[in-house]
C-alpha cells in the first residue's frame, strides 16, 4: 500500500498507516496517543468497517491481524503492529520521549500494571457485554451470544469503575502524577460504557470528576467517538 496515495492529514507527511473505525473505543486508545505525541500528520487512517465484519475477514486477519481487531498500525516496510498496548508503547517511543508509558522502570511498571486493570477490570468486561448481552455488532457478526456471561461481565465492569474511582481519590491520574496510557485506557471503558448506557455509579465522584477533567484535554475531546457529546 502507498502510504501517500491520500490522508485526512498532510499527505506528504504520512509514513505510517492505522486500520480502524473513528468511533471505536479500542481505536480511540490510539487516536488520543497519536494526539497527545501530535503524531497524526504521520498517519494515514483506513477505514474498517466493523459492523460489515471486514474486521473478521480472512484477507484482513491473515495479512493484518490475526485475533481480527482493531487498531492496527501499518509501517512503511510493511510491518504490522496489533493491539492498542503494543501500538501506543512504539508511538510513544518513537520519538524518544516517552510521555505515556514511562520513561523510568519504576513509572513503567506503574502504568502497564494500571493500564492491564483497565483492561481486565473495565473495558474488556464493557466490551463483551456489548458483544453477548446487546444486539452488538448484528447477527452477521456476533456468530455466538451468551447473555449470562455478558451480564456477569457488566457486572464486573460496575466493580471495576468503583476501584478506579477508589483510586483517583488519592491520586490526579490512574497511575501516579501524570497522563498516561493507563488514563487512555479507562477513557475508552467509560466510552464503551456510555454506548451500551452502563453509567457511572452516583457514589464514583472521584471518577466522575477525573473524567471530566480528561475530557477537556485537546486529545481527547476532539476524537469522533466524541463527537456531540
Amino acid at each position: 500500500m502507498n502510504l501517500k496515495s491520500t490522508s485526512s492529514n498532510d499527505e506528504s507527511l504520512a509514513d505510517m498507516a492505522i486500520y480502524d473505525f473513528p468511533r471505536g473505543p479500542y481505536p480511540t486508545r490510539v487516536r488520543i496517543a497519536l494526539a497527545e505525541k501530535a503524531m497524526e500528520p504521520r498517519v494515514k487512517f483506513e477505514l474498517v468497517d466493523l459492523y460489515k465484519g471486514d474486521h473478521k475477514r480472512p484477507t484482513f486477519m491473515a495479512e493484518k491481524n490475526y485475533s481480527g481487531t482493531v487498531p492496527v498500525l501499518q509501517l512503511r516496510d510493511g510491518t504490522y503492529i496489533a493491539e492498542c498496548t503494543a501500538i501506543t508503547e512504539y508511538l510513544d517511543w518513537l520519538d524518544g520521549t516517552p510521555t505515556l508509558t514511562g520513561s523510568t522502570p519504576l513509572i513503567r511498571a506503574k502504568i502497564h500494571m494500571m493500564n492491564k486493570r483497565a483492561e481486565l477490570e473495565l473495558l474488556d468486561p464493557i466490551s463483551v457485554y456489548f458483544h453477548h448481552a446487546t444486539p452488538g455488532l448484528g447477527p452477521d457478526v456476533e456468530l455466538y451470544q451468551n447473555e449470562e456471561w455478558g451480564i456477569r461481565q457488566r457486572e464486573k465492569a460496575e466493580r471495576g469503575m468503583q476501584y478506579f474511582n477508589d483510586v483517583l481519590e488519592t491520586q490526579a491520574y490512574v497511575a501516579g502524577d501524570e497522563f498516561s496510557m493507563a488514563d487512555i485506557t479507562v477513557i475508552a471503558g467509560l466510552l464503551f460504557a456510555s454506548y451500551v448506557k452502563v453509567e457511572v455509579p452516583q457514589t464514583c465522584t472521584a471518577l466522575k470528576a477525573w473524567h471530566e477533567r480528561v475530557m477537556a484535554r485537546p486529545s481527547v475531546r476532539r476524537q469522533p467517538a466524541f463527537a456531540g457529546q
